[in-house]
């Protein structure tokens, strides 16, 4: 690959693009360009069409990657012509016509549904339970931050079924979060073993890894990017 790929971050629930801050700037000094889209957290059909729509705008080779309901979205999209690899962090790697919810049944259930709220079908994560929940690694005031600005998933999404797995023909790297109280590491491990990933990473860390472990998540995006020059 003559040139570096352009890599574009895709966040997952009760998050926002704003979430890859350090990840981006941990990129954009290793001289890659980077974009981040911003999900509806709606519709997996909206949101891959919307992440296509980005891939599209660039030529250049693309790695896609993300993070939680993210990587849903991932393996869709990563079917386009120009995207060659797609890194998973903490994040579900769906089969065809496979759903979240179905992922989710296939293990424990996630430690931290008891603090899960459904309200007028979008699910919230009780706002003082949230750093526990999710991001119990990251700084209290951070995390309170985190909280009251969470953007909540449509609780249908979890039933949307996923189209062609892009992971099937596309090398794939994924990163393991040991201490997460939102996708169990057991889920995480076997979700990184289906799609027989060149590499798998497992870190220390809460469900937000991207906050809390940027720097290894750079690492990982970087080894990617070099080995598919």
């Amino acid at each position: 690959m003559a040139t570096k790929p352009t890599v574009i971050l895709v966040h997952g629930a009760w998050s926002d693009a704003f979430h890859w801050e350090n990840v981006i700037l941990g990129l954009y000094g290793k001289g890659y360009k980077v974009r981040a889209v911003e999900n509806s957290l709606k519709s997996i059909e909206d949101d891959t069409d919307n992440l296509i729509r980005l891939i599209g705008a660039h030529q250049e080779p693309v790695i896609l990657v993300g993070h939680d309901y993210g990587g849903a979205i991932i393996t869709r999209a990563g079917n386009e012509d120009n995207v060659v690899g797609l890194v998973y962090c903490a994040a579900y790697s769906l089969d065809e016509s496979e759903t979240i919810n179905d992922v989710l049944a296939y293990r424990d259930p996630s430690p931290s549904a008891a603090n899960f709220v459904n309200q007028m079908d979008y699910i919230w994560i009780k706002y003082d339970k949230f750093r526990e929940s999710y991001c119990q690694d990251v700084p209290e005031d951070k995390a309170y931050v985190m909280s009251v600005t969470q953007k909540p998933i449509y609780s249908k999404v979890l039933n949307d079924p996923s189209g062609e797995a892009a992971w099937k023909n596309l090398p794939s790297w994924y990163q393991i979060s040991s201490k997460d109280r939102i996708v169990p590491p057991e889920t995480q491990k076997w979700l990184a073993d289906r799609l027989e990933a060149k590499k798998v990473i497992t870190l220390n860390s809460s469900h937000a890894s991207i906050i809390s472990h940027a720097g290894e998540i750079v690492g990982l995006i970087d080894e990617a990017a070099q080995s598919l020059g």
